[in-house]
């Protein structure tokens, strides 16, 4: 292939062309190809350069004619014999005289039997676009634009075979205009452009070689005139734009020695910067190892280079990969549309028609939700279909209405696999593709492609299909809704320069707050930059502690990096942010959510706090733990289930206060985190047993006490150890927080400990609850019994301590004390009594399993009589 297809078969393929070697390397790449049988020349792609852009221009010196100012007088005359001419291409570079709005006349040709046989004329339109038309045997085509009159040079071609009359118009490397019936009707029709003929450049023949008038004449600069007697393809075209010459079926070359110059006409010499796009590409000569360059249009070997990563990646979603999706769109297309494996997918010709029916049965298959979630080898296939169709060429005579369905098709297509489900596929290739910004630079590229459908009485386009769309071409306007594009995207990198207001806030995440615009402006069918204004109306948002909203642009290139170069906001409002910016590209409005920061007195507060407060119930849950073990409390399931909750306890708050330490080892500070994990987990699992043992002690449990414990250990030891095991072998790399020895908070691992907690939270407060109502029943049926007649008052009191006892006692030990955890977030004295209670969690349970203890306090009786005794 040559350089352009080269590249672009990479690129369809989720790689790129092979980069040139750094210095020394290029003798171990020479030996790696000729190991895989490859010799000879093979495309590179320079470390300096873009794909499909310029890398540089070729400088070539040429013989300029400079037509000052339009008058009757100055003209070249063409000393060459013009054989008949039943195809033509005249192609040259021109600089166009601002100061002209008349009609000019680029060259002329006339026979004896027809002065008008072959002719260019143009001029400058009200809106600054020159206009050419062509005349061939008298018949004249309309004025069409072709490019700006901006006094720079221009590179045209104009092309016409009798066949039917078909006429085109190219310029700077593109075809502006074309269409058919530009020759004679009647029985001898058609009929080529008849031979020696005179040929004029910069005026109008009113009679053979002479009769010139100044108002037709031409103003400018003119050189590299060839004319050619067949019509030149596109690939031809390209070639002489880049000052490459055709010499097949050449009939007039540029030549100062073939031209007859007028007088008052100046000839000069310049060097012409050609325009094109590089004419000489960079090759690897495989047998010397050298680097050189080649021309760009030869087709020569190619090498497509994957990241380690990325081709890994590719080779996991094709090896699990059920092609359910393939499958069913090949059946359903009866071809192969979507290939096995994007590594073995060849260089697809595709034509308008082939891919209408491509998209159209994809689409079909995904609106039916045949496939509901895509596979990332599904997810692949269809990327690279899209890249397919987004490099079409359209050809001439293809039909508008095929077109325009083929963007519908285009747009449903890109907006079915942004749906929210596939969220979790997008970041299972994101090695190969950098988020689902990719969707909005494809769409891009397709919208270029509806740029025949504009015409005068047409000069809006709108095709939209649920949350994408595109409105008008000339200034192409794309909207993407949220789904997974905003999952993806608000993990993307911001820029520095989009740093919180205010010292005093913290920044929690940010997450993008409106459709993401994709905005282009055409001017003559080419691109260019300017300034832009925009409003965009926000999406709905839940009630969040601070926010900014940031106006930030996207790189697809950059994987989605948001950047606010250039734009700046306008006004925000509560609903909507009107935004400026210098330039035109993908816009969204960002939210950037942030919390009220504590101050350095308050952290350290709270750190004293929760440091002594772990120190003391440290302290208290060992004198707690060596009391069971030495003063021979009676052994029962309590006294079993106690020790092991100080035990998991005692262990946690222990790894707790010297955490901090384990920060600078990576290795230590992931061991201390999954320690704390297991304990604290250990810990609530405990608390859980606690739980279920008051429950069977307030409503009968048919198991025995043997079987009891067993399930008491196995939740208590074995459901913590099943937890985190879980959770390091699915989430190994994310498990341990950027900044602390703790889960990490900013992915779903910290479920691991919040969910089981919250769980067993609600299961203890259900228990509580049970047995806050049996012992106010049983109170009130006591109080009855032994004081029938107390009064009303008494009664009251009785039942309050009643219901008042077992909650002080039992809060602490089942856990529950952790519920205001929930509160921390609305003030700082949430913190200090959540910090208070809790690190003092153990200082409680020592006083309730210790000191007001009945069998401890009995059995240090016991000890003391011994000792009496």
């Amino acid at each position: 292939l040559d350089w352009w297809q080269a590249g672009r078969f990479c690129e369809q393929h989720f790689a790129q062309l092979l980069l040139e070697p750094q210095d020394g390397e290029q003798g171990s790449f020479s030996k790696l190809l000729q190991s895989h049988h490859i010799t000879g020349s093979v495309w590179l792609k320079e470390r300096d350069s873009v794909l499909h852009k310029s890398k540089r221009r070729r400088g070539h010196t040429v013989p300029v004619l400079v037509f000052r100012d339009k008058t009757d007088t100055k003209y070249v005359k063409v000393l060459s014999d013009f054989p008949a001419l039943p195809a033509v291409t005249a192609c040259a570079h021109l600089q166009w005289d601002t100061r002209s709005q008349d009609i000019a006349t680029i060259f002329s040709y006339a026979v004896p039997a027809f002065i008008n046989e072959f002719q260019l004329r143009g001029f400058v339109d009200e809106e600054g676009f020159v206009r050419f038309a062509l005349i061939v045997h008298g018949h004249h085509s309309p004025y069409l634009p072709v490019f700006r009159a901006d006094g720079q040079w221009h590179h045209f071609c104009v092309t016409w075979q009798q066949d039917n009359g078909t006429w085109a118009i190219y310029a700077d490397g593109k075809r502006r205009a074309a269409a058919s019936g530009l020759c004679s009707v009647g029985p001898s029709a058609p009929q080529a452009i008849s031979a020696q003929g005179t040929f004029i450049i910069g005026q109008d023949q009113d009679s053979l070689g002479g009769t010139f008038r100044a108002k037709e004449s031409f103003s400018g600069n003119i050189t590299d005139l060839h004319i050619w007697h067949k019509v030149l393809s596109t690939e031809h075209i390209e070639k002489v734009r880049s000052c490459w010459g055709v010499e097949q079926d050449l009939v007039f070359g540029w030549s100062s020695n073939a031209l007859e110059v007028e007088s008052t006409v100046q000839a000069v010499t310049m060097q012409l910067l050609c325009p094109g796009p590089v004419e000489e590409c960079r090759v690897l000569e495989v047998g010397s190892s050298g680097l050189s360059y080649a021309s760009c249009l030869q087709p020569l070997p190619f090498v497509c280079h994957y990241s380690k990563d990325a081709y890994w990646q590719l080779r996991r979603a094709q090896l699990g990969s059920s092609h359910s999706l393939a499958s069913r769109v090949n059946a359903l297309a009866v071809r192969t549309v979507i290939p096995d494996s994007v590594f073995t997918s060849g260089v697809q010709d595709l034509n308008l028609s082939v891919a209408l029916d491509a998209l159209d049965v994809l689409a079909t298959v995904l609106r039916e939700e045949e496939v509901p979630v895509l596979e990332p080898s599904d997810l692949l296939a269809v990327l690279q279909l899209l890249k397919q169709v987004s490099d079409l060429e359209i050809q001439e005579g293809d039909e508008l209405e095929m077109l325009e369905q083929l963007g519908q098709y285009y747009m449903e297509v890109a907006e079915l696999i942004l749906e929210e489900q596939n969220a979790g596929t997008w970041s299972l290739i994101s090695q190969v593709i950098k988020g689902p910004m990719a969707v909005v630079e494809l769409c891009d590229r397709m919208v270029s492609l509806l740029i025949p459908l504009l015409t005068t009485e047409r000069t809006k386009i709108t095709i939209q299909h649920g949350n994408i769309g595109l409105h008008r071409v000339t200034v192409k306007n794309m909207w993407f809704g949220y789904g997974s594009l905003q999952r993806c995207l608000s993990n993307s990198a911001v820029s520095q320069d989009s740093a919180a207001p205010d010292g005093a806030q913290k920044h929690l995440g940010t997450s993008v707050g409106t459709a993401v615009i994709s905005a282009t402006l055409l001017s003559d069918q080419q691109e260019i930059s300017a300034a832009v204004r925009y409003r965009l109306q926000h999406r709905a948002q839940a009630n969040l502690p601070v926010f900014s909203l940031v106006l930030l642009h996207v790189s697809p290139d950059a994987g989605g990096m948001w950047s606010t170069a250039g734009c700046s906001v306008a006004r925000s409002l509560p609903d909507s942010t009107a935004c400026f910016c210098n330039h035109t590209t993908n816009f969204a409005i960002l939210l950037q959510v942030y919390e009220m920061e504590r101050t350095t007195k308050e952290e350290l507060t709270l750190q004293t706090l929760t440091f002594i407060g772990c120190g003391v119930s440290f302290c208290a849950l060992v004198v707690t733990f060596i009391l069971f073990l030495v003063i021979g409390v009676p052994k029962s399931e309590r006294t079993t289930v106690h020790k092991n909750l100080i035990l998991a306890l005692a262990a946690g708050e222990a790894l707790l206060m010297v955490s901090e330490l384990a920060k600078p080892s990576q290795v230590l500070c992931f061991m201390v985190t999954a320690f704390l994990h297991l304990f604290f987990m250990a810990a609530f699992s405990w608390m859980l047993v606690e739980g279920l043992l008051l429950w069977s002690k307030v409503v009968a449990v048919n198991m025995s006490e043997g079987r009891r414990m067993k399930f008491y250990y196995v939740t208590g030891w074995g459901l913590p150890v099943l937890i985190v095991g879980v959770t390091l072998a699915s989430s190994f790399n994310k498990y341990v927080a950027a900044n602390h020895c703790w889960l990490n908070v900013q992915t779903n691992v910290i479920w691991a400990f919040v969910g089981p907690v919250l769980l067993i939270l609600a299961v203890n407060s259900l228990v509580l609850l049970r047995v806050v109502t049996v012992t106010v029943a049983s109170a009130r049926r006591r109080s009855k019994m032994l004081t029938p007649s107390s009064n009303l008052e008494s009664q009251i009191g009785a039942q309050l301590w009643a219901m008042a006892k077992p909650v002080l006692v039992l809060l602490p030990v089942l856990g529950l004390t952790w519920l205001c955890g929930l509160l921390v977030h609305l003030s700082i004295v949430w913190a200090y009594v959540f910090i208070v209670l809790n690190s003092l969690q153990g200082l409680y349970i020592f006083l309730v399993y210790a000191v007001y203890n009945s069998e401890v306090r009995n059995a240090i009786q016991r000890m003391k009589d011994k000792k009496k005794a």
